[in-house]
């Protein structure tokens, strides 16, 4: 199937992976793949979320605000610290985005402490992820296209529905039939 995706589209799957490790997940779900998406402003399809107010560092705030940071988020939660009101203390201070970390700042592990899912190397896909991308072949044959690009990645995750991509484009107040025939719109 990856031999149809574009090379953006390429791209999108290995940010989407890079979207999971940098929040610390052991996985990569369809809230990685919008935000991998969004992560590509310049492209048309993509576009159609930016002009309604979903960029990538909005979708971020709100994967979050709904999952946390791994198991950080857990644990700090469990002994009564809440991350949002430190979140929104501190970027009321120093800005907004400041304690969002650069991927290259987190400290490299060696030998046996390396582990896949947080650090590096392989971060699995979860089902929806996995179905977001079959149903991205779907609409790209429906469309007759030759090729898997950005919005047919936008578009499966869009029609698989029940993920947290979706719910995050819904949370937002977009009406996802209307995000459909956009950005369908945009790949005719």
């Amino acid at each position: 199937m990856f031999e149809r995706f574009t090379d953006t589209a390429r791209q999108v799957v290995v940010t989407a992976q890079q979207e999971a490790r940098g929040l610390r997940h052991g996985y990569v779900g369809t809230e990685h793949l919008l935000l991998a998406i969004l992560a590509r402003p310049e492209d048309p399809a993509v576009a159609v979320l930016t002009e309604a107010g979903l960029d990538h560092g909005t979708a971020l705030r709100a994967v979050r605000r709904l999952l946390g940071e791994g198991d950080q988020a857990r644990v700090l939660a469990s002994i009564g610290v809440d991350l949002d009101s430190v979140r929104e203390a501190v970027e009321s201070v120093f800005g907004e985005g400041a304690l969002d970390a650069p991927p290259e700042a987190e400290p490299k592990r060696r030998g046996w402490f390396r582990s896949g899912g947080a650090t590096g190397g392989h971060v699995p896909f979860a089902a929806r992820a996995k179905k977001a991308l079959e149903l991205s072949l779907r609409e790209s044959l429906r469309m007759k296209s030759g090729e898997i690009a950005v919005g047919h990645l936008l578009l499966g995750v869009l029609r698989e529905g029940e993920g947290l991509g979706a719910r995050v484009i819904t949370d937002h107040g977009l009406d996802p039939a209307a995000v459909r025939r956009a950005v369908e719109a945009k790949l005719a």
